[in-house]
């Protein structure tokens, strides 16, 4: 059973030190802790980049288990925040099961007039992508998102990114996980909604609004948000009222019982050398990290390009997810006001065998139709014949999409179904089931592969300056949706460019490609999507 994360002490506003004026380098005194700050003259921004949310999950009392409370720290001794924090363990010898950290960062607290609003600011937290396996929190100055921010003075919110458990260490599945005390199922995710409760309490103290959280993700991130989205709507929560899913890796959703799931962690048990242990769960809670850590790397790759894509992904545990994805969607269980939802054009080619591109046979695939065929049957095992069909006349051979005129290979064909089963109908859901108003968007700048459009609001590049337009339209859009609900509220180019449609109201996207901003009808996607959406259960999705 998962420990309740919400106590009494959840709910109650703490004191705060922090002076209204502003401050190079600031000090905030929590419940647990006192936090030294630091302010960043280059880039404008008070930051504190390392601050514990969250006991360390260390073994074997922590390890499997959900987050539990901060330790207390002597409030005395000011915390240094202005350090890297560890990754969590990672796939091959980096990272630490002392992980849970989080960093915060926003503009100076004095800058603006909506920094003397007595509500605070709006506040994103934001969760990195990496297919559940890889990935962290740590970042330098310029943090993550920072062009999002940068894009323009109209918006000022207070931006979050906490680590979060991956691979074996945040998604072992199982019925013993399931029925053990001492372990919790979904890990991972529990690692993420605890985070958000921290900034539920505290944030106002950094000059946020708890009542105004938007959640954001790319990939695996975006995935995560998908997570958070179903468990809140699940369970009647109202952590954030604002979600924004880029790329969302959404893969399949097995029941923690299930064949695939309890092979998972047979397979996990064996390779640590566990399998002849009186309790395997006890075994893997003292076994070393580095033995764990190969493991799962073994594991990561055992089902690439068939039924599990990196196999560590979030299971339907009767608790945190009580239903699958499309379960959900179908009940019309989505319980969040403002969701905005984007996919790439062609990011189903990072998913797929590149053998499929090649007339020679590249690892067993190449680009014939027998090869195409043995790809799909490898990737949806559940599948009746009857449902094979279906999905080949939805995807021809020679066929096209809303931004791709026309393909005619085997590849494009297969990265199709991928992006729109696993990352473009996720979004597509969300946004058609938003309880206000949904937004989606098409990014179609080549190579449009997965995380191509990360160019435009991550990282401070280049492109920024020399391709103004592309970024105003898009880092702006996401900038606007942060700060107010709306991607055209505080749109940033003239109204000779398209903004960005109410896709419920409109059946529209808004494409973002070469030179172009445009509104385009959705078709084939809402029909694919439907499809997808009819068969869930047989996926799992």
């Amino acid at each position: 059973m998962r420990v309740q994360t919400i106590v009494p002490f959840l709910t109650a506003l703490l004191s705060t030190t922090v002076s209204s004026a502003f401050s190079p380098n600031p000090k905030i005194s929590l419940d647990y802790i006192t936090l030294a700050g630091n302010y960043s003259s280059e880039y404008n921004i008070t930051y504190f980049r390392k601050i514990p949310f969250a006991a360390p999950p260390l073994p074997p009392t922590n390890r499997f288990r959900a987050p539990q409370l901060p330790l207390i720290h002597d409030k005395n001794d000011l915390y240094n925040t202005d350090q890297d924090l560890n990754m969590c363990p990672q796939r091959t010898v980096n990272g630490s099961e002392d992980c849970l950290y989080l960093g915060v960062y926003s503009r100076p607290w004095d800058s603006g007039t909506s920094a003397r609003k007595s509500n605070g600011r709006p506040v994103l937290v934001n969760f990195y992508g990496g297919a559940f396996i890889e990935g962290s929190a740590s970042w330098k100055i310029p943090p993550p998102l920072y062009p999002v921010l940068n894009v323009s003075d109209i918006n000022d919110f207070v931006i979050v990114e906490p680590n979060y458990r991956l691979n074996a260490f945040g998604f072992l599945p199982g019925k013993e996980i399931k029925n053990s005390r001492t372990a919790d199922l979904n890990v991972g995710l529990l690692d993420q909604q605890f985070a958000i409760e921290w900034v539920k309490r505290n944030i106002h103290h950094f000059g946020g609004n708890p009542n105004n959280i938007s959640i954001w993700g790319q990939s695996a991130g975006a995935g995560s948000v998908v997570g958070q989205i179903l468990a809140s709507s699940q369970a009647g929560l109202f952590l954030f009222n604002k979600a924004t899913t880029s790329s969302p890796f959404w893969p399949k959703t097995y029941q923690y019982d299930d064949p695939e799931a309890e092979a998972i962690y047979d397979q996990l048990v064996s390779l640590t050398g566990c399998g002849q242990a009186k309790d395997s769960l006890v075994c893997l809670k003292e076994v070393d990290v580095q033995t764990i850590r190969n493991a799962s790397l073994i594991i990561d790759s055992d089902h690439t390009y068939t039924t599990s894509s990196y196999t560590w992904a979030p299971v339907i545990d009767n608790e945190f997810l009580k239903e699958s994805l499309t379960t959900t969607i179908k009940n019309r269980n989505v319980n969040i006001d403002f969701i905005y939802g984007v996919y790439n054009a062609h990011e189903g080619e990072n998913f797929i065998p590149p053998g499929l591109q090649n007339i020679s046979t590249v690892n067993e695939y190449n680009s014939s139709l027998a090869s195409y065929d043995t790809w799909l049957r490898g990737f949806l095992p559940r599948f009746t014949e009857a449902q094979l069909g279906e999905v080949n006349r939805l995807y021809p051979a020679v066929g096209s999409a809303e931004t791709i005129a026309t393909y005619n290979t085997t590849y494009e064909r297969a990265q199709l179904i991928y992006r729109d089963l696993v990352l473009a109908c996720p979004s597509y859901w969300l946004s058609s089931s938003a309880k206000i108003q949904g937004w989606l968007s098409e990014y179609a700048i080549p190579p449009a592969k997965h995380g191509s459009d990360t160019i435009y609001w991550n990282q401070i590049n280049a492109v920024q300056k020399t391709d103004p337009l592309i970024y105003e339209a898009y880092a702006g859009a996401f900038a606007s949706f942060f700060q107010t609900g709306d991607p055209n509220c505080n749109k940033l180019t003239t109204d000779a460019i398209a903004g960005v449609p109410v896709m419920q109201h409109s059946g529209e996207e808004f494409v973002v490609g070469t030179e172009l901003l445009q509104q385009v009808k959705l078709e084939q996607l809402t029909a694919r999507c439907a499809f997808w959406l009819r068969n869930g259960r047989s996926v799992p999705i």
